[in-house]
């Protein structure tokens, strides 16, 4: 994946978190949904009704469109849960097993 952050910023030491299996690099103090935004993936859910995809749309957890499971918890807001080291995220949008 291209990792698309800005270069110059200072972001401390990196760690990886788990997305789908895949490892994805993540920085101290970044959310979940920045994270994501940043290895390239801005579809994180699909609608039961439509199939439409969402992603990260108001960015303060509000509008619940950039919902993804974490550490097994489902249905958790991206744009509002910071990363940790070892955290491990299902991103529904991207799993062939699972209907959201």
């Amino acid at each position: 994946m291209i990792d698309l952050r800005v270069a110059p910023v200072k972001r401390g030491q990196p760690f990886d978190i788990s997305v789908n299996g895949m490892p994805v690099r993540a920085y101290p103090g970044e959310t979940v949904a920045g994270v994501l935004l940043a290895a390239g993936m801005n579809v994180f859910r699909k609608t039961r009704e439509t199939g439409r995809e969402r992603g990260q749309f108001c960015g303060m957890g509000v509008c619940y469109d950039c919902l993804v499971d974490v550490d097994g918890q489902r249905s958790q807001r991206a744009c509002m849960t910071a990363c940790k080291p070892g955290m491990t995220i299902e991103v529904p949008a991207l799993s062939k097993d699972r209907a959201e």
